[in-house]
């Protein structure tokens, strides 16, 4: 049995949906997912992707993805990779898998010398948090996320809601 990660194509536009499904459903936020087939492609695809995205497979099998995009840190003058999704079929996990996707992030990052790799994980989530902790990461206590969406985020636009 063989990881081989790879970067996705278009063909795998409907392969990355189903793992955004996937996440969703373990994260227990299928109901706040809005992505369909073509947003995903046009995001991931589309004339400026801004997003990114890694396949893992297993034995030629779809197993996960890390889906991912470059902030940038004005602290340390550079570019940054953020970690949006990361997620492996229940029945490839313990493989080392996911671990792997976190491998070939980090060595994007040194490659291209980004100042920072960072995600979020949900408190709840002790499994990943373990992981995390287990390969040299640093739990950030002191940020909190924000977030504005909906008619929040179209209020504060000044458009109409």
């Amino acid at each position: 049995m063989t990881l081989s990660i790879r970067l996705a194509e278009p063909r795998d536009a409907a392969l990355v949906l189903d793992f955004i499904e996937g996440l969703a459903a373990y994260e227990k936020l299928s109901h706040e997912v809005e992505a369909d087939e073509a947003m995903v492609r046009e995001a991931l695809f589309g004339e400026n992707p801004r997003a990114f995205c890694d396949i893992a497979e297993w034995s030629g099998e779809p197993a996960g993805f890390a889906l991912w995009f470059y902030n940038f840190s004005t602290f340390r003058g550079r570019h940054g990779l953020y970690l949006e999704d990361l997620f492996v079929k229940p029945a490839f996990r313990g493989k080392g898998i996911g671990k792997g996707l976190l491998v070939q992030l980090a060595q994007r990052c040194v490659r291209e010398n980004l100042g920072r790799f960072e995600w979020s994980v949900l408190d709840w989530n002790s499994p990943a948090i373990d992981v995390y902790k287990s390969i040299g990461a640093k739990h950030m206590k002191e940020w909190q996320i924000f977030r504005m969406s909906g008619d929040a985020l179209a209020r504060f636009a000044g458009e109409p809601v």
